[in-house]
């Protein structure tokens, strides 16, 4: 049963993945002008008394970092998902965290030649090599947990 939700989840993930993407440039950028002045909000103490043209400059500032930031999150939760649905207790975790890594990966590829047909966006090698980041991060946070888990059980 776990499998299955895990599986279903993942190919829920992937939709949300492509949806995000194939959003168009401006959509896309509108949206990470959003989280700039949400992160101003939260972190900047007078980010509130700023006049517009100085807060449009701060979420035009960070808006890379954002969008990378979005890029590796995105993955390590596909990470985390895929290596749910491949997980097999008693099993090598090896092969699953190798598996989970290495689909979470090809998506990434995938999902840059989709963004190749969307107004405005590019394809990018580098945000592929960030996005396997992201997912092999998730896989180790999942190994991380399972290490533990392992060792509280034993103690």
């Amino acid at each position: 049963m776990r499998k299955k939700v895990f599986t279903c989840l993942v190919l829920f993930w992937m939709i949300v993945i492509f949806a995000f993407s194939a959003r168009n440039a401006d959509t896309s950028s509108k949206d990470s002008s959003r989280i700039g002045m949400l992160v101003g909000k939260i972190f900047i103490k007078d980010f509130q008394e700023w006049d517009f043209q100085k807060k449009d400059s701060f979420a035009k500032k960070i808006d890379h970092p954002v969008r990378k930031t979005a890029h590796a999150t995105e993955y390590a939760v596909l990470g985390i998902l895929l290596f749910g649905a491949l997980y097999q207790p008693g099993r090598q975790k090896k092969r699953e965290a190798f598996f989970s890594w290495g689909i979470g990966t090809f998506y990434a590829a995938t999902d840059e030649i989709h963004q190749l047909f969307v107004p405005g966006r590019s394809g990018q090698v580098t945000d592929v090599l960030l996005d396997s980041c992201g997912a092999a991060a998730g896989v180790l946070f999942c190994l991380l947990i399972n290490y533990f888990l392992k060792s509280a059980k034993r103690n």
